[in-house]
Parts: structure tokens; C-alpha cells; sequence
């Protein structure tokens, strides 16, 4: 069985033999599939077209969450399954997902009821029962919360709520799920896009697939084919393809706000709930929702950027963010079940696996966080379509995702960061591997000590080394300067123009990678 990484891209392999299941789409669905799939027994192939995570899974609001606005919609199951899985994913990744805490500001207004706001998220204590790895809410008052939050609007201030929940790095999440499949023996390759079902005997038998560096066209040969494709699934279908809804999701980077390690969340003029998130030393401010016709549309505009500019100067004006102190921005999309409702706030994100053909899996709806647990109904159906009427148990949340420490995570980590000073990584730098990478920055170690200029960083104001750049050609299947700088290490969502592209490209020729541009 190989390694979980280095990741292993070799096409020719996926050509070589009929798989029990091939899956389609390495975005966190395709990922968690492909995964759970090959714990159980099945031989499968796992195809993307970009890169790990490129679509929809390296765009969202980085958090692993219950959904505390879902209560509002009364979707009580939703909330209790998405806070288990909130449980599990801290358990079996603690280095990936890390408790964060939300702040609640309330103030006088219609919509205003502390009371209302406090039963909710004493529900959401509540639905989060058993061991949990966030604190339970607390309150302030309107005193208390400016003594901490000073650049609160103070004026018709009630006071506010804590409340706790979880975040992670969405593209790194799904780079470490594949990497977990390829461990049980998935065959993994991005740069490998689906351009046509196979069909015989009036059922889905693979795929013909073209390998985007050059490799040609070729077939795979599959049981049961699953498009987990997310929004770009319905185009592999045609006519078969299910009614789903489109909506889009804006993000907006911008500076730290000194001194303030939570999160917190606000409500729009027109009644929305948005985050304002701490993220790499950056704040990460979203989502907007918007329908769109077809993922290509999924781009953010200056009309949102200053939605949601707008929603934090009301919320937060002692900030004073303008539109100049944006540094990036990113909108993906999500595919939802069609349905009639008030607003896309409404729109349920429930999950549903369909059979649109024969030995042809695919889902709609569901959320990041449970996405795990939402693969395990994707791959019973794949048995089911095998013809077993009993699918072996799943194990995905018995094992600790590949760089999980075994044993105390704070301990293991205050070693860990002692360890990379004394190689001469700066402290917040030597933090964040702890956190990308866990066990396995033992890789990065090495290639520091062998070239101790690969400790700096590639530029000041993002907490990335040098050596992860390398370590990410070598092991992580980062095959373009865009993999690199977006999904393996965010810098172009966190440092304004290329001043990083000249260390970085420097790094990587020594290192003898001078392909990547």
C-alpha cells in the first residue's frame, strides 16, 4: 500500500485496469468519496481536471461549523449532524482544525431579542453534546464587550454573545483527504479532466478522460462511476442532468485587526448574517450569495465588495476599512437542491445522492464540514450499485487524517515549534507548519537543514517558508506556480502584487524545479 504522500501522479496507471469506482472531481467531496471508498475495500481512481480543491473547495468561508444560522430556518438535523461531524473532524485532524471563538454584537432594533439569541445558541451548546472542542457561549454587556471590542458601535448596544466554533485551510483540508485516499491505494491525479461518460449496455462503464499535461485521451474502465464534480457536474450529464440552483459566494481579504484573535459575526442592511475572520494575519470578511447561471460567473464584483464593506463599517466602524484596504478577493460556487424560496439565505443545504443513470452516482446539497460523513451515504450507494446489499462499515472517522499527532496535540506542538526555531524559522512561521502540516513538517525540517537559506520566508507578511515551496513540487503534487501560491500556501490571497515571485522562483530553481512558472 503506498504512502499517503508524496502524492504520486502517474495517469498511465489509471489506464491499466478496470477500477471498482472511479470518482470525478478532487474538489472535498471527490476527496472524502475517493477516501472512503478505498478504506473499505474498492479499488479506486480519483480524477481532477485543475488542482486539488481549485473549485468551490478552495473558496469558502474556511470554517468547520454547525451553521448557527440554520437554527433560524429551524433545520435542527442539520446543525446536530453538522456539529458530530465538527466533533469527529477536530478529532481525527487536530491539526487541521482548530477552535475559534465568534463574537454576537447585538443592538436595539427589530430584529433584536438577547433572549431569542441566547436560547439559540444554548441549543447550539445543546446539539453539540459530548465532548466538544469549543467552550460553551457566554454574555456580555454592552460595557464589557466595548472594554474588549473597542471598535464595536457603540451606540444602541445591548451587548453581545461568545460563541465557539472551528476553522481550517480549505484547499490544504483537501489536499490531506486525497492524499488519505491515495494512502488506502486510490490511484490520485490531478490535471486529468472527465470529457465524456462511457456507456454499455445502457450503463455508465467509465469515462474517457484527457490528461492535461499532454498525455492524450484515454479510458477508464469503472464499475461505478460517481461525479462529484460539484457545480460542474450537471455538464458530464446533458439531459440527464438533475434541476439544482447555482449561488455564488464572495470573500473579501483585508488587513488584521490588531489585537483581535476571534471572529465575528454581523448582520447586513437587508438582514443577512456575514463573518469577519482572522486568517493567516489577515481578516477574512464573507459571504455574499448570489444566483448564477453557470460557474463561470462566479467571480466577485465591486458591487459586493462594497455590500460587505458596508455591513462591516455599520458593525465595526472603529475598523474604517475602505475599498483601498482590500487585498484580495475570491467568489466560489456551490450546487444546491432546486427549490422555491424567500431568499438563497433560505435554501437548504441538505444533502442528496442521486442515481441519474446506471452505475452513476452523484450528490447535491451538503456543506465543507460534513462532507465527510455525507461520502459515506455517495459510497453505499456505489455498493449498492455493485451489487452488495451489505457496504462494509465505514473507518473514516476511526483514523487520524495523515499528519495528525497521536498523542497531545499542544504538546506535540510546542516541541515541534522549538524544534523549527532552532532551524531557524521565525516562531509565527514555525506555528503555522504546525497547523498546515503536522507530523509530516518533519519533510520540511530536512530540507531546511540541508539548505538552511529555505527557512526564510518567501515574503514578510505571509507565514510561509521557503522550504514549503520545495516540499510542495516534491510531495504534494503542485505542478503550477497557481498551485503553489493559491492552494498550497494562499500568498496571492494574502500579500498585495508579486513581490513573493522572485524568492520564490529563485527557491524552486536551486532546488531544481525550474519548471514551475
Amino acid at each position: 500500500m503506498p504512502a499517503a504522500f508524496p502524492l504520486i501522479r502517474n495517469p498511465a496507471e489509471l489506464a491499466a485496469r478496470e477500477f471498482d469506482v472511479l470518482v470525478i472531481g478532487g474538489g472535498i467531496y471527490g476527496a472524502w468519496t475517493a477516501y472512503d471508498a478505498a478504506s473499505r475495500g474498492l479499488s479506486v481512481a480519483l480524477v481532477e481536471k485543475n488542482d486539488w480543491g481549485s473549485g468551490t473547495s478552495s473558496a469558502s468561508s474556511k470554517l468547520i461549523h454547525g451553521g448557527l444560522r440554520y437554527l433560524e430556518h429551524y433545520e435542527f438535523g442539520l446543525v446536530r449532524h453538522a456539529l458530530k461531524e465538527r466533533r469527529t473532524l477536530y478529532r481525527i485532524a487536530p491539526h487541521l482544525v482548530r477552535p475559534l471563538n465568534f463574537i454576537l454584537p447585538m443592538w436595539k432594533g427589530p430584529r433584536a431579542s438577547p433572549f431569542m439569541v441566547s436560547a439559540g445558541l444554548a441549543l447550539y451548546d445543546l446539539l453539540a453534546l459530548g465532548s466538544r472542542p469549543v467552550q460553551p457561549h457566554r454574555h456580555y454587556g454592552a460595557r464589557a464587550l466595548l472594554a474588549e471590542y473597542p471598535f464595536v458601535d457603540p451606540q444602541q448596544l445591548l451587548g453581545g454573545f461568545r460563541y465557539g466554533d472551528c476553522q481550517e485551510d480549505d484547499a490544504r483540508m483537501t489536499l490531506v483527504v486525497a492524499a488519505a485516499a491515495q494512502g488506502c491505494g486510490a490511484v490520485c491525479a490531478n490535471r486529468v479532466a472527465a470529457r465524456a461518460l462511457i456507456e454499455a449496455g445502457g450503463k455508465v462503464v467509465g469515462a474517457e478522460l484527457e490528461d492535461g499535461l499532454g498525455g492524450g485521451r484515454f479510458a477508464v474502465r469503472a464499475k461505478v462511476v460517481v461525479n462529484a464534480a460539484g457545480p460542474w457536474a450537471p455538464g458530464l450529464l446533458g439531459a440527464a442532468a438533475p434541476k439544482v440552483k447555482l449561488v455564488k459566494g464572495t470573500h473579501l481579504v483585508l488587513p488584521a485587526i490588531p489585537g483581535c484573535n476571534e471572529a465575528f459575526l454581523l448582520t447586513a442592511a437587508d438582514g443577512r448574517v456575514f463573518f469577519v475572520i482572522p486568517w493567516y494575519g489577515r481578516t477574512l470578511v464573507g459571504t455574499t450569495e448570489a444566483s448564477v447561471a453557470v460557474p463561470a460567473d462566479a467571480r466577485p464584483t465591486d458591487e459586493e465588495t462594497r455590500y460587505l464593506l458596508a455591513g462591516v463599517r455599520a458593525g465595526l466602524p472603529g475598523i474604517g476599512w475602505t475599498e483601498a484596504d482590500v487585498i484580495a478577493r475570491f467568489a466560489g460556487v456551490r450546487m444546491l437542491q432546486a427549490e422555491d424560496a424567500e431568499s438563497l439565505s433560505a435554501v437548504t443545504r441538505e444533502f442528496a445522492v442521486l442515481r441519474p443513470k446506471p452505475n452513476l452516482v452523484m450528490h447535491v446539497g451538503g456543506k465543507y464540514t460534513t462532507s465527510r460523513h455525507d461520502s459515506i451515504a455517495i459510497v453505499d450507494a456505489v455498493f449498492e450499485a455493485l451489487g452488495q446489499r451489505r457496504a462494509p462499515p465505514p473507518v473514516t472517522q476511526l483514523r487520524p487524517l495523515p499528519g495528525a499527532p497521536q498523542h497531545g496535540f499542544e504538546s506535540w506542538q510546542a516541541q515541534t515549534i522549538a524544534e523549527l526555531a532552532a532551524a531557524g524559522v521565525d516562531l509565527e512561521a514555525a506555528r503555522w507548519l504546525t497547523l498546515r502540516h503536522g507530523t509530516l513538517v518533519s519533510a520540511i525540517v530536512a530540507l531546511i537543514q540541508a539548505r538552511p537559506a529555505l527557512a526564510a520566508r518567501i515574503h514578510p507578511e505571509a507565514p510561509f517558508v521557503l522550504a514549503e515551496a520545495v516540499h510542495a513540487v516534491r510531495a504534494e503534487m503542485a505542478l503550477s506556480l497557481d498551485d503553489l501560491v493559491r492552494r498550497r500556501m494562499p500568498l496571492t490571497l494574502l500579500v498585495r502584487g508579486e513581490a513573493w515571485r522572485a524568492p520564490l522562483l529563485s527557491a524552486l530553481a536551486d532546488a531544481g524545479h525550474a519548471d514551475i512558472r
